[in-house]
């Protein structure tokens, strides 16, 4: 017997979405439900937060976590990225300010079950947004943090590896301590 795939309108999924008590994202009509983070991806998450919170608010910048949705312009993804920074004015679609359209820093941390798409299908798309100028994906099982910075058209990548290891967000002007970034993380692997 096969499985019936209800495919949802864009409209149709933000209307559910908007009542709905968990989060999922949207892609190409169907609800992709978003799984629940493990101890290293909180901790990660969170020290991202300690550490650019503070330097961010003396900009013009906004830091959202993972409760802000995106928009991506194909017109068939929304998306939860684990943080994402909007430079400027910030841009919705629509008065209930809870769907973002213009990051131009987004940072996943990678888990098992959800790194091969974001490596993949979801970096492609995260690609189409004019105003995306880095992605960044930190791994919560190994030290291991890769910047895709976008220069003349072109998607380059600096990574590092290293307990003292460093990586620069060009976006935003930070130089990311990897020693900071996994802070009280546990069990990662060599």
């Amino acid at each position: 017997m096969s499985e019936t795939v209800t495919i949802l309108s864009p409209d149709a999924y933000l209307e559910m979405e908007r009542r709905s008590l968990f989060k999922h994202e949207y892609y190409r009509g169907q609800l992709v439900a978003t799984t629940s983070a493990g101890n290293n991806h909180n901790i990660i998450t969170g020290n991202l937060i300690g550490a650019l919170h503070p330097f961010l608010k003396e900009k013009p910048c906004t830091l959202y976590h993972s409760d802000m949705r995106l928009f991506i312009p194909d017109g068939t993804t929304y998306a939860y990225p684990d943080l994402m920074v909007v430079a400027g004015m910030k841009y919705f679609t629509d008065e209930k300010k809870d769907t973002i359209i213009n990051p131009l820093l987004v940072i996943e941390v990678l888990a098992s079950s959800t790194e091969a798409y974001d490596r993949g299908e979801k970096f492609r798309k995260y690609r189409t947004i004019p105003t995306l100028h880095e992605y960044v994906m930190i791994s919560s099982e190994k030290m291991n943090v890769e910047v895709y910075h976008k220069e003349d058209g072109h998607w380059l990548l600096s990574d590092s590896q290293s307990p003292e290891g460093t990586v620069h967000l060009e976006s935003i002007g930070y130089a990311l301590a990897l020693a900071d970034v996994y802070a009280q993380t546990e069990d990662l692997n060599e």
